[in-house]
């Protein structure tokens, strides 16, 4: 069963929409320039596996497994420039409802709240939209910035997941984080803007 999975989201200058053959040029040229910054958390395959060759590869994938209903990959742009990416996976219905969330943004947009806005409309789509139950995240301990993220979205932390995921050439544990549609009936968005109205955190607008 083929699944409609193009959306858009947006708050502010905030913009989130389907990754694209477009990108390749500035996807590529973010990935470039923030190799040192990203380098630390990227995902590698362990011996005897590879990678996609390519972006048209690894787009074709992320594609289709959007079609199998398997997750989304969205590309986060501020003022129509791609900055980064939110990608969700794991996408499971039936009894469990849950997909999990990663993403990455560039250094020079970091710090800005871009990314703690970007995951909270993938989140409110993913348990508004498709009506999932439960999503992860799952972070280096080490990841501070990421960390912080998930504290501000209002994630529970679950637990060490020990050896969870091969990044940066090893076997790394991560803490696991996650959020259930009861947690937020209103939408995390919902909750971000109360802080805002409180000063407790300035949005990007």
């Amino acid at each position: 069963m083929r699944v409609r999975w193009r959306v858009s989201l947006d708050f502010g200058r905030v913009h989130l929409r389907p990754l694209e053959k477009r990108d390749q040029r500035a996807w590529l040229q973010l990935q470039q320039e923030n190799r040192s910054w990203l380098g630390p958390w990227e995902a590698t395959p362990p011996d005897g596996y590879s990678r996609p060759a390519s972006f048209p590869a690894m787009l074709r994938i992320l594609h289709e497994q959007a079609r199998q209903g398997l997750g989304i990959p969205f590309a986060i742009t501020v003022d129509g420039r791609l900055v980064g990416q939110v990608v969700v996976s794991g996408m499971t219905l039936g009894s469990a409802r849950w997909a999990q969330v990663g993403y990455w943004i560039a250094r020079d947009h970091a710090g800005r709240n871009i990314t703690t806005v970007a995951v909270a409309l993938v989140c409110d789509h993913l348990l508004q939209s498709r009506q999932l139950h439960r999503v992860e995240l799952a972070i280096r301990p080490e990841n501070i910035a990421s960390l912080r993220v998930a504290e501000k979205l209002g994630f529970v932390e679950e637990g060490m997941r020990r050896r969870y995921l091969h990044i940066a050439s090893a076997w790394r544990d991560h803490l696991t984080f996650s959020i259930l549609a009861e947690d937020v009936p209103e939408g995390i968005m919902a909750r971000l803007l109360a802080a805002e109205a409180d000063g407790r955190i300035v949005l990007p607008r």
